[in-house]
């Protein structure tokens, strides 16, 4: 049925970049508001990044702001996450996720490690 899917993570060093995937398929992407989490061992899940529907909007959690950029496809239903100046402790689980109203699915994640 409802499928997301996060691609594009791996092993980088300290400053450099990457760019997650997650791609969409059976629900009405374009309806809803999709966001990126992530998971660092021993802590709690944290929001990353937001964007609307339409991607008028986005936002950012403190820690990733100007270094990330959110954005979508609703053409190729992906949503993307643009991950440049990457810090160690950007190592963690990423998570795409879609919620609207009572409806909420989740990836199963792609690792990110951020490393010498």
């Amino acid at each position: 049925q409802v499928q997301l899917v996060e691609s594009g993570g791996g092993l980088v060093q300290p400053g450099g970049s990457l760019k997650l995937s997650c791609t969409a398929s059976g629900l009405a992407f374009s309806e809803y508001p999709m966001k990126w989490y992530r998971k660092i061992p021993g802590k709690e899940r944290e929001a990353v990044a937001h964007i609307t529907p339409d991607a008028y909007a986005t936002a950012y959690a403190d820690f990733v702001e100007g270094r990330f950029t959110i954005s979508r496809d609703n053409v190729k239903n992906i949503v993307y996450l643009q991950m440049d100046s990457l810090k160690p402790d950007d190592t963690a689980m990423y998570y795409c996720n879609a919620h609207y109203q009572h409806l909420e699915y989740w990836g199963q994640g792609t690792q990110v490690t951020v490393s010498w």
